[in-house]
């Protein structure tokens, strides 16, 4: 890993792989969110993930973009940004053309995951993995297909499990360093209960620990904390988190404008969004001096 010593999302993922401990990944829509996961993750002493879809990049530009890595880069515990589920040539040349020109993401999932097959996934990540490592952004691969579908994202069908056994060559041949599996998991609301394979996610811990590859959970949407703690003793270290902050968010922030003061409506909407990246914090177990080798990062260590 030495080429990315200094690259912020894998040494935060890095420490929470050697602690046990997982950390939030929350997707953050405008400057309220971004805020509100700043003050949550200082507040419990814990690092933590900005995560931006395709559609907020493509809103709010370099200019976002700036805003977001100066509020993470800045903050007093360790907090990357990371674009996610990037699928198109067009929401990659934006990130990665940023990056080449001095603004760049941490990280970015490169999603090709809609490919008919592990070779044509490879194909098509590889080029975008090779720009984006000589600007220093480390990448996130899928291996298999979630399907379903969330706000900003479009919708996917077909599930495909990963296989462990072809995890090895995957990662080495589109050169990423971040894993997200296919387990049972998917975008959006669950019509049935979540029937998670974390034996996938155990063989993937056994294939890839010390060697710099973390493993991804997306599709948290409405999972019980109990299989949330399952996938960190699994060896999940990064996790995907969107509308169980989102929604509460917007909910505060539209009743607040209608008999508060705009500045009132905003800190109220604000201070939800942080109380729910805090609880996951500590569900997470990220909080706390224990978790001392993540603060590295802060001092390039």
């Amino acid at each position: 890993m030495s080429e990315w010593a200094n690259n912020r999302t894998l040494q935060i993922l890095t420490a929470a792989e050697k602690g046990g401990y997982g950390v939030i990944a929350q997707t953050c829509y405008d400057a309220h969110s971004v805020i509100g996961l700043v003050r949550a993750a200082e507040r419990n002493n814990s690092p933590a993930i900005l995560q931006l879809f395709p559609v907020t990049l493509a809103y709010g530009g370099g200019p976002f973009l700036q805003f977001c890595l100066n509020a993470a880069h800045g903050a007093k515990v360790p907090i990357s940004v990371h674009l996610d589920h990037a699928t198109s040539t067009e929401q990659l040349e934006l990130a990665v053309g940023l990056a080449e020109q001095g603004i760049a993401f941490d990280s970015i999932m490169v999603d090709a995951s809609h490919a008919d097959t592990d070779e044509e996934n490879i194909a098509e990540a590889k080029p975008w993995v090779d720009r984006a490592r000589k600007a220093g952004v480390a990448v996130e691969v899928e291996l298999g297909r979630l399907e379903g579908g969330e706000a900003g994202l479009r919708m996917i069908s077909g599930a495909k499990m990963t296989d462990p056994k072809k995890a090895d060559a995957f990662m080495k041949g589109t050169g990423a360093t971040i894993l997200a599996p296919s387990i049972g998991n998917l975008h959006g609301s669950y019509i049935n209960p979540p029937n998670f394979k974390t034996e996938i996610l155990r063989d993937l811990r056994k294939t890839f620990e010390g060697r710099g590859i973390p493993i991804c959970l997306h599709g948290t949407d409405e999972l019980p904390d109990e299989l949330f703690r399952e996938c960190v003793k699994a060896g999940v270290s990064k996790f995907n988190v969107n509308s169980w902050a989102r929604d509460p968010y917007v909910k505060k922030l539209a009743a607040g404008l209608q008999d508060k003061p705009f500045p009132d409506a905003v800190e109220e909407a604000t201070e939800e969004f942080a109380k729910v990246v805090e609880r996951f914090i500590i569900l997470f177990e990220s909080a706390g001096e224990r978790q001392q080798e993540a603060f590295n990062v802060r001092d390039g260590g």
